[in-house]
């Protein structure tokens, strides 16, 4: 009986066994069957024309019930929130064969109410969606995609290693393969060129020839299907690349010596497309250890994070995973154990090694209170503290992750060198056909045509040029966050390369940001003033009003809360509030005539009290400066203090450009300004008082003590707050780019030097499959330099 093919996957079945309907439809199950009315249904039968011929397998049989993605320890674990307060996850989609599945996939999604963004990748079917969840539940997106025939579920950071080691394995099995066989060939080879010079017997000739034929295929079908399954990919998105190229190339050599092989006449070269195979599989699988390499950075860091912690409830202890924890435990923390998720110190004292997040070596002290940061280690006695954050939002699981992102995005620079590297590969191929058009009519002779022509094909490598930014940036990305530097976006890696402007924020920037009382002018208060001062300055996390609070804590017994009422913060002034129908004021001084940050204290605009207070510059300010100045990068201080506290910070570190007294605004005017006059501005800071100007530079670096929302809306993160990683961030950045830029040059003076003297005859085979192999690593070994030069700079 005669099988049919299915109208959704073009799976052929018997007739009698499939499901018919009366327009000729014809189905192999209900799934199929049912697909497709919903497709047809939704509009979206389009699909059948993208999909073609291409066969797929039935609708995936799902008995799981969707609804456990709604349920709270599924959230916790595998659902982020984004800044705009959307959710986000990351699924795999199972079922996925062609680029028709994908488009099916996001367009049926994107139709759906509720969903903002989905993005699906080829490569490993990774679906990033995004939605709002008080329109559209996850569930119900799971269902839409079970609904078309596939599945879904949530990506583990683990499955990209995995691929990663599976792929290295793959690459060094068909490498293994094929340097076994072309070592054989080798050997045979010496007999075959000896017997040329020497004469050698049809016979002997033959049976070098079947031998050659033997070890050079298992190395083109099996080592070389890398290169087929590449190039059938790429010929199907319409582009060909360098596996087509070497495919193409090979089978060509293969077929003509095979006919070499059974005329009897002529040179056979089974040799070349063995060695053609294996030298172009060694560049590649030493590039894949290259990448990977790099990617053992995350790997690195991500070994950094505790799988367990000892959770104190009822007053018992219990061993829970860390995706158990939840906001409000206690959890207790051996000397030398790893905090698990943030929390605050319930302990009276610990003190922890943050070098994971920050990169210092020296121990950091902290009281009751204070923040207790993921991944950091106690080196103290046993503490407890409580959770305040689950492992999902911890800060070193938001580091992993905006290193994962900042390594997925590529600069601006690559997007130009992917367009070049898809057009060469097609001038290659016709450079290839006219040299051989070009050598046949001037001599005749088809096989030298031919060998030539195959010569300019492999030798051309548009994967040098396609290598030449990412490997750089790979590499310049995970060697700038162990310097603690956190990149949200490598497209910035170019931007850097580009800033003639720096604005600093003064506190918490150029001085270390803990300021202190030196002098206090009022100290008779009454009881009832001291407070309604304490809890007003309580009310701010203000580095100024801290300050204030630490001095009355010291100096003044008994303070107390006091209900007061209308609390307002007054961005770059202060803080307003009323208290028994009094108006009461905490912030900035009028009288700014001195070198102090001022605070002042009044009730009714009548002045109680004014405090004096003095920050201390950083260690390395005076050599940030002179390093900008180096860099023809011209330099700002912008600063809501007083003038003569601004002019004294900037004189000693040698600025002769500072702004003072500067509200908010006034700072996004000031960068708003200096962009309007064709500058690229870099713009560092650390308070909500900086986020306008931050979100208007076309580089916004936070500082990690800064505030969250100053931290939300930069383009660099500096984990340990040191001035000298801030230097990195620029050194390592234009560095990087200037590797990218050297790369291209390599790749490109490369091909423009080979490629003609492969047309002009000069060049065999073998030797240009060694001589392209060999420019891919020269271009990762370039880029390995970046590092290593950095280990011997002290900056």
């Amino acid at each position: 009986m005669s099988n049919m093919e299915c109208t959704h996957c073009n799976l052929s079945f018997p007739k009698d066994v499939m499901i018919e309907e009366d327009n000729d439809l014809y189905f192999c199950c209900k799934g199929c069957q049912g697909v497709y009315h919903l497709l047809k249904d939704d509009g979206l039968d389009s699909f059948y024309d993208k999909k073609g011929k291409e066969k797929l397998s039935a609708p995936l049989a799902v008995n799981e019930d969707a609804s456990n993605f709604d349920l709270d320890s599924f959230k916790q674990i595998y659902i982020k929130t984004t800044a705009d307060g959307f959710s986000s996850i990351d699924l795999v989609i199972e079922g996925i064969h062609c680029s028709a599945c994908i488009w099916l996939n996001e367009k049926v999604l994107n139709d759906e109410a509720g969903i903002v963004e989905v993005n699906i990748n080829f490569s490993n079917h990774k679906a990033k969606i995004v939605w709002d969840e008080d329109t559209i539940k996850l569930s119900h997106i799971i269902d839409r995609i079970r609904a078309i025939g596939y599945n879904a579920y949530p990506y583990k950071t683990g499955t990209k290693n995995e691929i990663n080691v599976n792929k290295k394995r793959d690459y060094f099995s068909k490498l293994s393969v094929a340097i076994f066989a072309s070592m054989n060939i080798m050997m045979i080879d010496v007999a075959k060129y000896t017997g040329y010079l020497t004469s050698m017997s049809d016979d002997a000739k033959f049976m070098i020839h079947v031998a050659e034929m033997i070890f050079a295929s298992p190395v083109l079908f099996y080592s070389g299907i890398i290169f087929f399954k590449g190039g059938y990919f790429g010929l199907k998105n319409k582009i060909i690349n360098m596996d087509f190229l070497i495919a193409f190339g090979a089978v060509l050599t293969y077929i003509y010596s095979w006919y070499v092989l059974v005329s009897g006449s002529g040179h056979s070269y089974f040799d070349s497309v063995a060695m053609i195979i294996t030298f172009v599989l060694v560049g590649k699988y030493l590039e894949v250890i290259g990448k990977k390499n790099a990617n053992d950075t995350i790997d690195t860091i991500k070994s950094s994070i505790p799988y367990e912690a000892t959770r104190i409830k009822d007053n018992e202890k219990e061993i829970v995973s860390v995706e158990q924890i939840e906001i409000g435990d206690t959890i207790e923390v051996k000397n030398g154990q790893k905090a698990c998720v943030d929390g605050k110190l319930i302990s009276t004292y610990a003190s922890f090694d943050q070098s994971s997040i920050s990169g210092e070596s020296i121990d950091v002290v902290k009281q009751k209170g204070d923040t207790i940061y993921s991944s950091t280690i106690n080196t103290s006695d046993v503490i407890v503290y409580e959770a305040t954050t689950t492992y999902a939002n911890s800060t070193f699981n938001s580091i992993i992750e905006l290193l994962e992102n900042s390594l997925n995005t590529k600069p601006k620079i690559q997007d130009i060198t992917n367009e070049l590297s898809k057009n060469f590969s097609l001038i290659i191929l016709l450079l290839s056909i006219a040299t051989f058009t070009g050598w046949y009519i001037y001599n005749g002779d088809f096989e030298n045509a031919l060998i030539v022509s195959i010569s300019v094909i492999v030798i051309a490598c548009p994967c040098a040029l396609a290598l030449a930014t990412p490997i750089a940036s790979l590499i310049g990305i995970s060697w700038m966050s162990k310097k603690g530097l956190l990149l949200k976006d490598a497209k910035l890696i170019e931007t850097f390369n580009d800033i003639d402007t720096i604005v600093l924020d003064k506190t918490g920037t150029i001085t270390h940001g803990v300021l202190e009382v030196v002098n206090m002018s009022n100290k008779t208060l009454t009881k009832e003033q001291l407070n309604i001062l304490y809890t007003l300055v309580d009310s701010s996390t203000h580095l100024v009003s801290v300050a204030v609070k630490k001095y009355l804590n010291k100096n003044f017994e008994n303070l107390e809360f006091i209900n007061i009422k209308d609390i307002k913060q007054i961005a770059g002034l202060g803080i307003n509030a009323s208290y028994d129908n009094k108006i009461l004021y905490g912030g900035k001084s009028q009288n700014t005539e001195n070198k102090y940050t001022n605070f002042e204290f009044k009730i009714n605009d009548i002045v109680i009290v004014r405090f004096d207070l003095q920050d201390t510059i950083k260690e390395d300010a005076t050599q940030l400066i002179e390093y900008f100045k180096s860099q023809n990068i011209e330099v700002f201080i912008c600063s809501g203090d007083n003038e003569y506290v601004v002019k004294d910070i900037s004189s000693k570190i040698n600025i002769k450009n500072f702004k003072a007294n500067m509200k908010p605004e006034d700072k996004y005017d000031f960068i708003n300004q200096l962009k309007k006059e064709n500058k690229k501005v870099a713009m560092v800071g650390d308070g909500v008082n900086d986020t306008l100007a931050l979100s208007k530079a076309d580089i916004s670096i936070s500082m990690a003590s800064g505030s969250d929302i100053s931290i939300n809306v930069s383009d660099v993160i500096i984990l340990n707050n040191s001035l000298k990683s801030l230097m990195n961030s620029f050194y390592i950045s234009k560095r990087t780019y200037k590797f990218i830029k050297q790369n291209l040059f390599i790749s490109l003076i490369y091909n423009a030097l080979t490629i003609p003297i492969a047309m002009a005859g000069y060049v065999v085979p073998l030797f240009a499959a060694l001589s392209m192999s060999l420019s891919s690593l020269l271009v990762v070994g370039n880029s390995f330099r970046i590092k290593r030069n950095l280990n011997k700079k002290d900056i």
